[in-house]
């Protein structure tokens, strides 16, 4: 939790394996078309931060969850991993 009570929670939402990633394999022709080699498969992520005041982080993390299911993903194609993320200050400082 940063020190100005608010909590960051970082949504990533993924296509699920097997889920056409239409963007993904544009870009990975692209780069095969400027040499880019080595290149074994490209994908496309969504990532959300989702700050909270005056939540701790179970209930933040619990908030994060229903917007999830509320809106920022499909079950059916999406996988979502969520995780809390320390500010960039509080980062700094630590060894």
């Amino acid at each position: 939790m940063a020190s100005n009570g608010t909590v960051r929670i970082e949504v990533r939402v993924e296509l699920k394996p097997g889920v056409a990633d239409a963007e993904a394999e544009t870009v990975e022709r692209s780069l095969g078309l400027l040499g880019i080699e080595g290149l074994v498969r490209v994908s496309t992520a969504r990532i959300y931060g989702l700050d909270f005041s005056g939540l701790g982080e179970a209930d933040a993390r619990r908030q994060a969850e229903a917007a999830v299911d509320r809106l920022l993903a499909n079950p059916i194609v999406h996988r979502v991993s969520l995780s809390t993320v320390r500010p960039s200050s509080e980062a700094a400082d630590s060894p």
